[in-house]
Formats: C-alpha cells, structure tokens, sequence
C-alpha cells in the first residue's frame, strides 16, 4: 500500500493545492478559464495525439474492451436513473434533468484530467491504449446520452424514440466540438500510417503534452472550489452521497463483472488490460460535468456535491482497489 500511496498521494494532493490557491487567492478566480482552456485545448491533445501516434491501433481500437467500457457505462447510467427517480414519501422526486445529469457523474470518471497521469503513474505507457478508447466512448455516447435524456421534456420522463432523437443529435453535435476526441483520431492516424511529425513540432507536443498532468490536477481543484462557490441550496447527503459510492464502487465492480463474462465467453481480456478498466472505472466523477449542469439549468449543487465528495473519496477507494489488484507487488 505504501508503493501505492507514493503515486496517488501527490496527484491528489495536487487537486486540493489547485482548491487552497484559490481559496487563499493566491490564484484569482479569473484565471481558472484559462488554465481550464489551457488543458483542454492544448496540453491534453497533444498529450493523448502523442500517446495515440505512438500506440499501435489494435490497442487503442480494441472492440472487446470498448464493448466492455461502454457497456457498463450505459448499464451504470439506467442503474443510476431508475434509483435516482424514486419518489420520496413526501411525494418529491428528483426531476430527469437532474437524474440524467446524476448518472453522468456516476458514468464519466474523471480520465482525461486525472486518470491518464494517474495510471500511467502507476501502470505506464501501455496503459494509455484501453483508456483512449474508454474517454472516446465517454465524451461522445455516454454524455451524449444523458445530456440528450436531459433535455427531454418534463411531461414525459420516458425516453422515446421521437423523444430522444432531437436532442441526442444536438448532444452529439455538441461532442464534436470538444478537441479530445480530435487528438484522439489524429493520433489514431498517425499510428495507422506510421506518420511522424517533424522533430521540432513534435517537441512542441512533447513539451505541452507533459505540462498537461501538474496542470490539469491543478485545475480540477480550482474548478471544484469555484463550483462550490456558485452553489447557494443545502442539498441533503443522501441525495449526493450514494452517488458518489456507485461512481467509486459500482462501476469499477461492473467492469471487473464485464472482464469475468468476456473472458468466460472466450474473449481472452488480459489481466493488464482489465486492471486499466477497472481502475479507470474507480477514479472520480468528471470535474467538467458541473459546468454542462449549471448550462443546463440542472441542480449544480446536488453534482457539485457528488464530484467532490468522489474526489474526496477516491484517494482512499482508489489506492485500496489498486492495492487488492495487486500493484504493490510490482
């Protein structure tokens, strides 16, 4: 365990300075969109082109650990909503907006920002062909899908096909316009036809691919104290909390299920990539999510409150799996 902590600890220790500069203002709140576009339009796709151009596409394409990854997710996100919809005895209940909005936190782990520093951290390079795939699949069907199921209108909280088509297409539109999954297939690209950059562009992408990790750790923790700023409701804990643990425990359990089944029905998923999955499936729930909820008029408090809590949670949940998958051992 103790191998273990010296990777996780400084990365999460990394959030919570990103949380105390801005508290403290060290860090003016004015400047979080900037290190915000910072990470995302620059270091993290040169980050993932470079991983991507230097991975071969069967790992970076593999069907078997897609079907698995999404699988589980869109699992995860019925799971989530059919719990979340239950009625309270008073007779209230929380609305789709918010229950879709509730299953992508439960769904999307946070493996742009965190996971891939994280798990290279841990695992190395190799690790960073299955979870391109599981980001993909993330940033275009599973918030695409529960933004869709979050604009559906409040007449009918049943997700029909003229219902859902309207604004799955919006949503999806939408993902397009995010320059992960670009990097993602440019890198694809270049791997399949063996391209390489010139030398000094591919320093360029060298240098601000590895600015991406301090930074975007950073960052998360800025954005989660802005979020809490922007929040004015009491939202009680059992509205967030049982969120947040399916987010950490549930859905490292479903991957590990979907590895059993896959491998049972001849897959052949190797222990590695399964481990990747896995832990993947147990960081926390994706900062940006509380930004789409507050666009959509969704109750930001209630997955502000999730985030945290799971970014709070995980450096417990997510060193004690990596310790029961053996990884002290390496």
């Amino acid at each position: 365990m103790q191998a273990i902590l010296a990777v996780t600890f400084p990365f999460f220790a990394l959030v919570l300075l990103g949380y105390l500069a801005v508290q403290r203002r060290y860090l003016p709140e004015s400047a979080i969109p900037g290190l915000n576009g910072f990470v995302l339009f620059f270091a993290l796709p040169c980050m993932l082109f470079r991983f991507g151009a230097g991975t071969p596409v069967a790992q970076l394409i593999d069907p078997v650990l897609i079907a698995m990854w999404g699988g589980s997710a869109l699992l995860l996100v019925a799971l989530t909503i059919a719990l979340t919809l239950r009625r309270t005895p008073g007779g209230a209940g929380v609305t789709m907006k918010d229950a879709a909005f509730g299953a992508l936190v439960a769904a999307f782990p946070n493996t742009g920002f965190m996971g891939f520093p994280l798990l290279l951290g841990l695992l190395g390079e190799a690790s960073a062909g299955p979870l391109i795939g599981c980001l993909l699949f993330d940033i275009v069907v599973t918030s695409s899908l529960c933004l869709a199921l979050a604009q559906l209108r409040p007449r009918s909280e049943t997700a029909t096909r003229h219902g859902l088509a309207v604004p799955l297409a919006r949503a999806l539109r939408g993902a397009l316009t995010n320059p992960l999954p670009w990097a993602i297939a440019l890198g694809v690209l270049a791997s399949a036809l063996s391209l390489k950059l010139p030398a000094p562009v591919m320093e360029i992408v060298r240098m601000l691919g590895d600015s991406a990790t301090p930074v975007a750790l950073f960052t998360i923790g800025a954005v989660l104290w802005r979020a809490q700023q922007q929040v004015h409701t009491r939202t009680p804990a059992r509205e967030f909390v049982p969120v947040a643990l399916v987010k950490l425990l549930a859905h490292p359990l479903l991957l590990l299920g979907a590895g059993l089944l896959a491998n049972a029905a001849g897959a052949n998923v190797s222990p590695f990539a399964l481990t990747v999955l896995v832990l993947a499936a147990a960081l926390p729930s994706a900062s940006n999510v509380s930004l789409l909820a507050e666009r959509y008029g969704a109750d930001n408090g209630r997955i502000t409150r999730i985030i945290m809590v799971s970014t709070a949670l995980a450096f417990v949940s997510f060193s004690l799996i990596a310790w029961l998958f053996g990884l002290h051992r390496g």
